[in-house]
């Protein structure tokens, strides 16, 4: 049986993940990635970062996206939220103390959960590796709602 989540369940998804798929427009075209992410919960936004690419470009133009977090056991046992949030780049400062803030939440997630022990944003993240600076920007929660199936 499929039923809907309450605002706390959904919030505990939201909280308790760092890797989502994040769905936005490029060009004319849905895209969807998986993303690691940190939820924010003192401003209800989500926080991650990227290099410049074809994400960040469609996001700069169409800023309405979608993020999808599951937790699935198995094909008769799954929760999803999914949120409808807008994007924002963030600079200087706020850039700064934002990526701070993902890379201490995520590493505790890490941590808790995958009972690993993790150092560096390079032990989580891929886009360390790339040319050019980071882009760090937030997507902030318009709307979400969530479903689970227990048999």
């Amino acid at each position: 049986m499929v039923t809907d989540l309450s605002t706390k369940e959904c919030l505990q998804i939201i909280s308790n993940n760092y890797i989502g798929h994040l769905g936005y427009i490029s060009g004319s075209i849905p895209i969807v990635v998986p993303i690691t992410y940190y939820f924010n919960t003192a401003d209800d936004k989500l926080i991650s970062y990227s290099l410049e690419g074809k994400k960040i470009d469609g996001m700069r133009k169409q800023n309405s996206v979608i993020f999808l977090i599951t937790e699935i056991t198995s094909v008769n046992q799954w929760k999803s939220v999914l949120v409808h949030g807008t994007f924002e780049e963030l600079s200087g400062e706020t850039a700064k103390e934002q990526l701070h803030q993902f890379t201490r939440g995520v590493k505790y997630l890490v941590n808790k959960e995958d009972n690993m022990e993790v150092q560096f944003v390079s032990d989580f993240s891929q886009q360390i590796y790339g040319e050019g600076q980071p882009i760090v920007y937030r997507i902030k929660i318009i709307d979400f709602s969530g479903k689970q199936r227990i048999l």
